[in-house]
C-alpha cells in the first residue's frame, strides 16, 4: 500500500505542477545511438604504448589532431621529438610492401633503438624491419609468424593411447610420463622404460602434472582422486553452419560438489624410491596450486587452499624425507580473498617470503622467514590497502607496489605507486597528484612515466625521477576541447555516508548532453556488486558504454560501489560474506537519496536498475529484496541462485558447506517477494552462468503469479544481450520510468 500511495502522490504532484517530460523521444533515441560516434576521437594528446628501450630511451605513441605520432624521449636531456620522419618512413614502407601507408597512421610496434638512436627495429605487417634513420634505408630482418609450441617432437607417436604427455628431465636425457594410471620414466638414449609407481588405479590415478627437480634426481607427481562429473547443457537453436540445433555441454562444478583430491608423491629417480607424502595437513582441499622446486632441489613447495576459503597455506616438502612443513598459515573468520589479493614471492630460493595479507584489517605486505615460517616484518601498515605488488628487487631489498587510500583528501580507490624496504623502512610514494595513476618504470627503475586522470579530468602525462619523485618533464597534456563542443558533460563524483553513518560511499552521476536542471529525471543505477573487485570508473573516458547512451534518453545514470565490494578495508568487504543478497543496497539507497536531496531534478521516486552477470543477480535482487526503493529492473544473464553458479566464485564468498544462507540469498527462492517491473535477458548458449538459473527464476515468478518479461537471444553467450538486448533495455526503461511509448526502431535507424 505504501508503494502505491507513493507512486500516486508523485502522479498528482506532476499534474498539479504541470511538469512536462519530453524525454524518450525519437530525437533522444537518435542522439543516444549517435553519442558514441560523436564522442569518439575527440580527446587528443593521450599517449599510450609506453616502452623503454634500454635504461634511458623511452618511446610512446601519441594521438594528435593530425594523426598517430611516435615520440622519442631523452630523460637526460629532458627533451622529446618524433622518433623519425613519418612521411619518409611511410614512403619507404609503401614501396617495400607495395601498399599505400598513411604517414598519419603508421601501424608499427615493438620499437627498439640502438645505443645511438640512429637505427630502430620494429614490426610492421608481420615482418621485423630495421630502419636506418640517417641513411633512410629499410632492411627486412625476418618474417614474424605465430609459432605453435612443438611438444614431444622427438617422440612423435612413440607413446601409445594409454600414455599422457611426457615431461623431459632438465638435461633432456630422460622423460617422465603416465601410463596405465602410473608414473614411468624412459631413458632417451637406451629407450629403457622404468615403472616408478605401482599404486595408481582408475579411481586414484597419476596425472600428467609432473615436475622434475632441477638436479634431475627427483620427481613430484600428483596422484588424483576425481571429483564429481557435473556438466551444464544448452541448446544453440540457430547455428550458422546447419539447420538443426546443436546441443552443447561444459564441465561445470557448482557449490557443494565433490572436488578432485590431489596427493603429491615424491620419487627419487636413481634409487627408484617412492616416498608417500602425508596429506593430513592439506586433506580438506579446494585446490593445490603453484608446485615449485627449490633451485637447489632440496625441497618443493605448493599452496593449499582449504575448502571454505578460511585457511590458505604455503607448504614445503623435504625432498629427502618427504617431511611436510607449513611456511605460511593464513586464516580468516570470514573468507580469504585468494583470487584477487594473494601475492607470494620467494626471496633467495625461499630463505624469505614476501606475502600479502588482510590479517590486520587492511591488505598489506609481510616478510616471512622462509625457514621458520615466522613473520619477520610487516612492511606496510595503515588504514589503506596494497592493491598489487609490482616488482621485488632482491638486490636492493625493495618492494614496488600500488596502493589505494593513501591520501585522505582523495578518492580512496585511486591507484598510487610506492616502494618500501624489506625492513619496512624508507616508504616512498612515487605519485601524489589527485587522480588515478598508471606508471611505467624504466628498466633500471630510475625513471617512470606517470599518466593520471579522473573521470572529470583528462589525462596528464609526465616523466618523473624515481630518486625524488619529481617531474623531469611534462610529456603531454590532454586536450578535450573538441569533446566539449559536442555538449559532453563530465560525470560527477559524489559521496554519501553508508549504512554505518560514517563510511564514505563513492559513485558517479552521469547526465545527458541535453541536461536541463528545471526538468525532473528518473534515476537508473548501473550495478555490478561482485565482491571480487570495485567497479566505479576512476579514469577519464569520453564515452561510457554502459551509461552514456542510456542517459541520452532522459535519465540520470549512476554507478556506486557499496559495502561488500573490494579494495577498501576487510570489514567493508566482509559485508558480502554468506550474504550476497545484500549487494550493498543499504548504502546504495542512502547514496541515491542523498544525491536526490542535493539535486532536486533527480527523482528518487522513479528509480531503475540494470546489470549483467553478478550485476544481473543484483538487478533482480533490487526488486526481490528492495522493491521499497527500486521500481524497474533489467537483469541480464544473472546467477539468481548461488547454488547454480560456478563453484570457485560462489563458495569463496558464500562459504562451504552449502547451507540455508544460500536459499536466503536466492532470487528464485524469494521470487514471491518481487514487486515492480522486471525484464530478464538471457543468452541461450551462456557457458559462464548456467542459463538454467534465469529459467528457474522465470519459473518461480510464473508460479508466484508475477508479471515480467523474458528476452532470450538466440546464439548469444554470456553478455548483456548484444545490440538487441540493448534496444529492449532502453525501451523498457523509457516505457516504465518515463511513461512514454518508445518509437519504432525502424524509424530510429533511418
Amino acid at each position: 500500500m505504501g508503494f502505491f500511495v507513493r507512486k500516486l502522490s508523485v502522479f498528482f504532484i506532476l499534474i498539479i505542477t504541470g511538469v512536462s517530460f519530453s524525454q524518450g523521444t525519437l530525437k533522444d533515441y537518435k542522439k543516444a545511438m549517435a553519442v558514441d560516434s560523436l564522442f569518439r576521437n575527440k580527446v587528443f594528446n593521450v599517449p599510450s604504448a609506453f616502452r623503454w628501450s634500454g635504461d634511458t630511451t623511452l618511446w610512446y605513441v601519441n594521438n594528435t589532431k593530425e594523426g598517430k605520432e611516435y615520440m622519442l624521449v631523452d630523460p637526460l636531456q629532458k627533451k622529446q621529438k618524433k622518433c623519425f620522419d613519418h612521411d619518409v618512413l611511410a614512403k619507404l614502407l609503401s614501396v617495400k610492401f607495395n601498399k599505400q601507408v598513411d604517414p598519419k597512421n603508421i601501424d608499427i610496434k615493438e620499437l627498439d633503438f640502438n645505443d645511438h638512436r640512429t637505427e630502430v627495429e620494429f614490426v610492421f605487417e608481420d615482418a621485423r624491419i630495421s630502419y636506418n634513420i640517417e641513411k633512410g634505408t629499410l632492411t627486412l630482418l625476418e618474417e614474424v609468424e605465430s609459432k605453435r609450441k612443438k611438444k614431444n617432437e622427438y617422440w612423435g607417436n612413440r607413446f601409445d593411447e594409454t600414455s599422457n604427455l611426457p615431461v623431459f628431465s632438465p638435461d633432456s636425457t630422460r622423460v617422465a610420463f603416465v601410463k596405465n594410471n602410473n608414473l614411468y620414466i624412459k631413458d632417451i638414449g637406451t629407450e629403457i622404460e622404468t615403472q616408478l609407481s605401482y599404486d595408481g588405479a582408475p579411481g586414484f590415478f597419476y596425472s600428467s602434472y609432473i615436475k622434475w627437480s632441477p638436479d634431475g634426481e627427483k620427481i613430484m607427481a600428483y596422484k588424483v582422486r576425481p571429483g564429481d562429473d557435473r556438466k551444464i547443457y544448452f541448446v544453440e537453436s540457430s547455428p550458422i553452419d546447419r539447420l538443426q540445433p546443436k546441443l552443447h555441454s561444459r564441465d561445470y562444478l557448482k557449490p557443494g560438489d565433490e572436488l578432485p583430491f590431489k596427493s603429491p608423491q615424491l620419487f627419487l629417480v636413481n634409487s627408484r624410491q617412492h616416498i608417500q607424502i602425508p596429506t593430513s595437513g592439506f586433506d580438506h582441499q579446494f585446490g593445490l596450486y603453484n608446485i615449485e622446486w627449490r633451485a637447489d632441489s632440496r625441497a618443493f613447495t605448493f599452496e593449499y587452499n582449504q575448502r571454505g576459503h578460511q585457511a590458505y597455506k604455503v607448504i614445503e616438502v623435504d625432498a629427502k624425507t618427504g617431511q611436510v612443513s607449513t611456511l605460511v598459515n593464513e586464516t580468516s573468520k570470514t573468507f580469504i580473498d585468494y583470487s584477487s589479493k594473494k601475492y607470494r614471492y620467494d626471496v633467495a630460493d625461499g630463505k624469505e617470503i614476501i606475502w600479502t595479507s588482510e590479517r590486520d584489517g587492511w591488505n598489506h605486505i609481510y616478510l616471512y622467514d622462509g625457514e621458520t615460517g615466522k613473520v619477520k616484518t610487516q612492511l606496510t601498515k595503515g588504514e589503506w590497502v596494497v592493491r598489487n605488488v609490482l616488482y621485488v628487487d632482491e638486490e636492493n631489498r625493495e618492494v614496488y607496489f600500488t596502493a589505494s587510500g593513501l591520501y585522505k583528501n582523495q578518492d580512496p580507490y585511486f591507484l598510487h605507486y610506492c616502494k618500501v624496504d624489506f625492513d619496512g623502512k624508507n616508504f616512498t610514494r612515487f605519485t601524489k597528484e589527485n587522480g588515478n595513476h598508471k606508471v611505467v618504470f624504466s628498466n633500471d627503475y630510475k625513471y617512470y612515466v606517470d599518466q593520471y586522470s579522473r573521470v572529470d579530468m583528462p589525462p596528464v602525462t609526465v616523466l618523473k625521477s624515481s630518486k625524488d619523485a619529481k617531474t623531469v618533464m611534462q610529456l603531454q597534456q590532454a586536450d578535450h576541447t573538441a569533446l566539449l563542443k559536442e555538449d559532453w558533460i563530465a560525470p560527477e563524483v559524489f559521496t554519501a555516508k553508508g549504512r554505518d553513518g560514517k563510511t564514505d560511499i563513492w559513485g558517479i552521476i552521469m547526465r545527458p548532453t541535453s541536461f536541463d536542471p528545471t526538468k525532473k529525471y528518473p534515476i537508473i543505477e548501473y550495478i555490478y556488486a561482485g565482491p571480487h573487485g570495485s567497479f566505479v570508473p576512476k579514469d577519464f573516458r569520453a564515452y561510457n558504454w554502459a551509461m552514456s547512451s542510456l542517459a541520452e534518453l532522459g535519465f540520470i545514470v549512476v554507478q556506486i560501489d557499496g559495502m561488500g565490494t573490494s579494495n577498501r578495508s576487510k570489514a567493508f568487504h566482509d559485508v558480502c560474506w554468506k550474504n550476497l543478497k545484500d549487494g550493498g543496497f543499504p548504502d546504495r539507497k542512502l547514496w541515491i537519496t542523498a544525491a536526490a536531496k542535493k539535486y532536486p531534478y533527480m527523482n528518487a521516486d522513479k528509480v531503475g536498475i540494470y546489470g549483467t552477470s553478478a550485476g544481473g543477480q543484483n538487478a533482480a535482487a533490487a526488486l526481490v529484496f528492495n522493491s521499497d526503493f527500486y521500481d524497474v529492473a533489467v537483469s541480464s544473464c544473472g546467477c539468481h541462485d548461488n547454488r547454480m553458479d560456478k563453484i570457485w566464485w560462489n563458495e569463496q564468498f558464500m562459504g562451504y558447506p552449502v547451507g540455508p544462507h544460500y536459499a536466503a540469498c536466492s532470487n528464485v527462492e524469494n521470487a514471491s517477494n518481487m514487486n515492480g517491473r522486471l525484464m530478464l535477458i538471457l543468452g541461450e548458449i551462456d557457458d559462464n552462468v548456467d542459463p538454467a538459473s534465469t529459467m528457474q527464476f522465470a519459473d518461480a515468478l510464473i508460479k508466484a503469479n508475477k508479471d515480467f518479461e523474458l528476452v532470450t537471444v538466440p546464439g548469444m553467450s554470456h553478455s548483456s544481450g548484444g545490440e538487441y538486448g540493448e534496444r529492449k533495455r532502453k525501451d523498457f526503461f523509457v516505457k516504465h520510468l518515463l511513461n512514454v511509448t518508445p518509437p519504432s526502431w525502424d524509424k530510429i535507424y533511418k
